[in-house]
């Protein structure tokens, strides 16, 4: 056995912190021990950053935990020494972008075997798409053992998403089905996938009142559904593994605002008008190039000003809904405000950022950061928390206290 490690824990053999290299893609995932309980801290796939290294640092930890099964992992990697080469050329990532623009990434649970479905599903992993069952409306098809056993999202073509609605009321309506997926609220997993769908059609026309008043129903419905069940929070959110999309971010920063409103107490109707807004806080990004806003690598300083533009992109959409109210702008025009001055557009400060703005810059912090991107693994729940948290000032340490406390079972 390789002095680099060594068997602590039953399964799993220990690595000292300054064996990992800054700047090192991570060919397995790193646990830590908290309270004798060993978690997940970094992601297989993810850059080991300096920011890393240093959070370990602040927390006193030195050494980290891999699985006896990556253990070839680790020693390839030990060996080597050195950052990764690029994994793609720009052509390839083009030609990812544009096919992913014409997907839709649908929820892993409710893809259930035997079930019948006549719309084709893709796995979609990183920059390949490759199909797992063929199928349409004149040629119906079962789902298979291997579409539950894909790496990275099931996607299916965005011409197909008014079959997956139906598909996804049939689940529903049928007792059957549901007593295959008794892990899962149902109900729930149909509220974010029915927001995920209204979302991605507002984007596509932001002046739709219709879809307003639809968005409008389903942040209640995610009202009620949490209010009911405070564990339906993780049902409604899609988690770690999905690809970036506006729409599904969207649904995950009022999924998450919704539940910290709730957990601190809010009114109900208070509540509305945050979910309302953090619904719609990226809804300007209906007005930035598709190709800026999936560009690989950094920003050049225009394509990063058009990113910007998108709050007050944002606010010119919603004034035009009347029906929405004043506290609904805040989410949209202070979601990227950070306490110390230090954000956008307009640099506030301190109590100048409204509560529900205050709220959604931590739900949408935290959802950038364990979502996945095709050359950035999405952090884990617990290293994501911790990066927040080491942005002394930024956010609000009383609303980050009751988001950890809330996201508590998150791993």
């Amino acid at each position: 056995m390789p002095t680099e490690y060594k068997e602590i824990v039953e399964g799993y053999k220990s690595v000292q912190v300054e064996k990992l290299i800054s700047g090192t893609r991570l060919g397995f995932d790193v646990y830590i021990r908290d309270g004798g309980i060993i978690k997940i801290l970094f992601n297989k796939g993810m850059v080991f950053t300096n920011a890393a290294k240093e959070i370990l640092s602040e927390k006193g930890i030195s050494e980290v935990f891999i699985s006896g099964r990556d253990v070839s992992e680790f020693n390839l990697y030990f060996s080597k020494h050195k950052p990764p080469s690029d994994e793609s050329t720009a052509t390839v990532f083009k030609k990812y972008s544009f096919y992913k623009e014409k997907h839709h990434p649908i929820d892993k649970t409710l893809i259930i075997a035997g079930a019948k479905i006549n719309f084709s599903l893709f796995a979609l992993n990183r920059f390949t798409f490759e199909t797992i069952i063929e199928a349409s409306e004149g040629s119906p098809a079962a789902i298979d053992e291997k579409a539950l056993n894909v790496t990275g999202d099931i996607v299916i073509k965005q011409q197909d998403i008014p079959l997956y609605h139906e598909y996804l009321n049939s689940l529903l309506t049928s007792s059957n089905i549901i007593s295959k997926t008794e892990h899962t609220n149902l109900k729930a997993v149909a509220i974010k996938e029915n927001s995920k769908m209204i979302i991605k059609d507002l984007l596509d026309n932001p002046r739709s009142g219709a879809k307003i008043k639809e968005s409008n129903i389903l942040v209640n419905n995610m009202i009620d559904c949490i209010m009911e069940k405070k564990d339906a929070i993780y049902d409604l959110l899609s988690l770690r593994n999905h690809d970036y999309y506006t729409y599904t971010h969207s649904v995950n920063v009022a999924v998450l605002s919704v539940g910290l409103g709730i957990a601190i107490e809010l009114k109900r109707d208070n509540v509305e008008k945050l979910g309302m807004g953090a619904m719609l806080h990226d809804i300007g990004k209906s007005a930035v190039p598709h190709e800026i806003l999936n560009k690989q690598g950094k920003l050049t300083d225009p394509e990063y000003r058009a990113i910007q533009s998108h709050v007050i992109e944002g606010e010119k959409i919603i004034r035009d809904h009347k029906e929405i109210s004043e506290e609904s702008l805040h989410p949209v025009l202070q979601h990227h405000e950070k306490l110390t001055g230090k954000g956008y557009p307009f640099k506030l400060t301190g109590s100048e950022i409204k509560l529900f703005g205050r709220i959604t810059a931590i739900a949408d912090c935290y959802d950038a950061l364990t979502t996945q991107r095709p050359y950035k693994s999405a952090f884990t729940p617990f290293y994501a928390l911790s990066l927040v948290s080491k942005e002394t000032g930024d956010y609000d340490s009383d609303l980050l206290k009751a988001f950890i406390k809330m996201l508590g079972k998150i791993k």
